[in-house]
């Protein structure tokens, strides 16, 4: 059931191997055509390998993966960019949700967002983006991401609760942006390498198409 409260997602990418279930089952769910990914696992990694004059060698070479979708930010630019009102945050869950018959496919949300949440469906000339499960949440399930994970690298529930299962978590790291973009609802546990959200002496090193 949802609760009168806004909701967002807990990512612990201390645990995640890049595995993309979560990725494949938001696709399955929706069946959303090629190119469009409404989540994506990005495998993101830098460093280099030096040697020393006695012949040694030194290395600060790093790789973790992150599970990145729409955040239904607090202060969501998306919706700021939508020129007809398409986009919108619903009241009673802070879900960020578009209105189909009101979209005309400008892709304004889209090049706002620095989540890439916000993605076109070129066959249906329409945005699209995560929805939250709104359907699955309404029967009790959880979002399709978090049942498809196997480490349980997710949740998605009310920030309140996140907060008192999770604690506040650490400060976000890349290839997320900065937070203070967007106020995402999202805790992130980062893994001991992480690089700072938005900067990073690394490099995305994977592509999502599927």
């Amino acid at each position: 059931m949802i609760k009168d409260e806004q909701y967002g997602f807990y990512v612990d990418a201390t645990k995640c191997t890049g595995c993309k279930a979560c990725h494949v089952a938001c696709k399955d769910r929706k069946d959303l055509p090629l190119g469009v990914t409404w989540r994506r696992v990005y495998e993101y990694g830098g460093g280099s390998v030096t040697e020393s004059n006695d012949g040694t060698f030194a290395q600060n070479v790093f790789a973790y993966y992150s599970s990145i979708g729409c955040n239904h930010c607090s202060d969501p630019v998306c919706v700021k960019a939508c020129p007809t009102g398409a986009m919108f945050k619903r009241t009673g869950d802070g879900i960020v949700q578009i209105t189909e018959n009101l979209c005309i496919a400008c892709e304004a949300c889209a090049r706002a967002c620095p989540y890439d949440a916000p993605q076109i469906d070129n066959d249906r000339k329409v945005m699209t983006k995560c929805d939250g499960c709104s359907d699955r949440l309404e029967e009790g399930k959880n979002t399709i991401c978090v049942e498809a994970c196997p480490m349980r690298v997710l949740d998605f529930d009310t920030m309140t609760a996140l907060v008192e299962k999770y604690g506040e978590g650490d400060s976000h790291m890349a290839p997320l942006p900065p937070e203070s973009i967007t106020t995402p609802n999202l805790i992130v546990k980062a893994p001991r390498d992480a690089q700072p959200a938005g900067g990073g002496t690394g490099q995305i090193l994977n592509d999502n198409e599927v």
